[in-house]
């Protein structure tokens, strides 16, 4: 039996100088403790932008100016696939940024990532994401 698909989940590279956001998740949820990217599912009729505003609003009470969509990514796990969406974005200004989902925020580099634990679809984003940085395409 395969595995469900449970569709598009968005997620965001928020930068800050030179680094970015990264959102530690629940122990009692799937991929517990592992570092994401914030974001979260897609709903049915929804664009990919609008539900990246509202994830981020309700999982960390913020608002970002998107600057660019990155590749998507599927990835199947034991228990479910998905298609990984991903978004660099920026806040729109100072905001304090509050853990309604997650047990831990931090601001990190791209050399910091090794010293995290990420899902394996995160992965190819983090790969995309340190290949943009070190060809000049650069954190705002």
């Amino acid at each position: 039996m395969t595995q469900p698909h449970i569709g598009k989940v968005v997620c965001a590279i928020i930068e800050r100088g030179t680094r970015f956001l990264v959102a530690r998740r629940p122990r009692h949820t799937s991929l517990a403790l592992k570092w994401e990217f914030p974001g979260g599912k897609v709903d049915p009729g929804e664009s990919e932008e609008i539900a990246l505003h509202r994830e981020l609003m309700e999982e960390l009470g913020i608002r970002v100016h998107i600057i660019e969509r990155l590749s998507p990514v599927v990835h199947a796990y034991p228990d479910f696939s998905l298609e990984l969406v991903p978004f660099r974005c920026r806040l729109m200004a100072k905001q304090e940024i509050q853990a309604h989902e997650h047990v831990d925020l931090r601001w990190i580099g791209i050399d910091e990532v090794h010293d995290f634990s990420f899902p394996d679809a995160d992965i190819p984003v983090l790969e995309e994401y340190r290949k943009m940085l070190t060809s000049g395409g650069g954190l705002c």
